[in-house]
């Protein structure tokens, strides 16, 4: 890979969340650090601040495992998909994307949810319907096959709304199911793309 250093022998580096697609930091390489990162496949930068190469997560601990490296069209920025070890952020927040319009977008949800359905195991199962369900996979099966049947009957002749809700209730179930078998919709995505070979 040729990278189209700039003038001070750096390249910015986009690093985002290879399952749900966030996108964790910005951050700077050179060609030092792309090295380090390639053999070692953990992200390194160039600190511009420090004037020095530092390993993500080498005092924290949240690392950065690297999954993939890619380049724009220019060969002057780089997309580094990781397996984050915790928050990316030095303040502790997942991303250091936290500030502004924080609205979420269609595309956050499902890596939100997730998120949210992992902080609920081992919740009390009297106070939160996803502790409920976590506690009782026979039951979160049963709600999928009900939920699933609601789609069908949105699609044959309900609003465009009732479709929408139960399509959403669809995934939310198949999540939960899919958290209290240890697996996540990530596998489910692997196996579509396994498909696709």
């Amino acid at each position: 890979m040729d990278i189209a250093w700039n003038s001070d022998g750096l390249a910015p580096c986009v690093v985002q969340d290879a399952r749900s697609g966030e996108v964790l930091t910005l951050a700077y390489m050179n060609e030092e650090s792309l090295a380090r990162t390639r053999d070692s496949g953990e992200m390194w930068f160039w600190s511009r601040s420090r004037a020095e190469l530092w390993h993500k997560g080498a005092t924290s601990g949240n690392t950065q495992k690297l999954v993939a490296l890619r380049y724009d069209c220019d060969a002057d920025a780089l997309l580094a998909l990781v397996e984050p070890a915790g928050p990316a952020c030095h303040t502790g927040e997942r991303t250091c994307f936290y500030r502004g319009d924080m609205d979420l977008t269609p595309g956050e949800a499902l890596a939100t949810l997730e998120r949210t359905i992992a902080g609920r195991r081992g919740a009390d199962a009297g106070g939160s319907y996803t502790a409920k369900l976590l506690a009782d996979p026979p039951f979160i099966g049963e709600k999928v096959v009900e939920e699933a049947t609601e789609v069908v009957q949105a699609a044959a002749g309900e609003s465009d709304q009732r479709l929408r809700e139960e399509a959403a209730d669809v995934l939310y179930h198949l999540a939960v199911l899919m958290a209290a078998r240890d697996l996540s919709l990530e596998d489910a995505f692997d196996e579509l793309n396994d498909r696709r070979r």
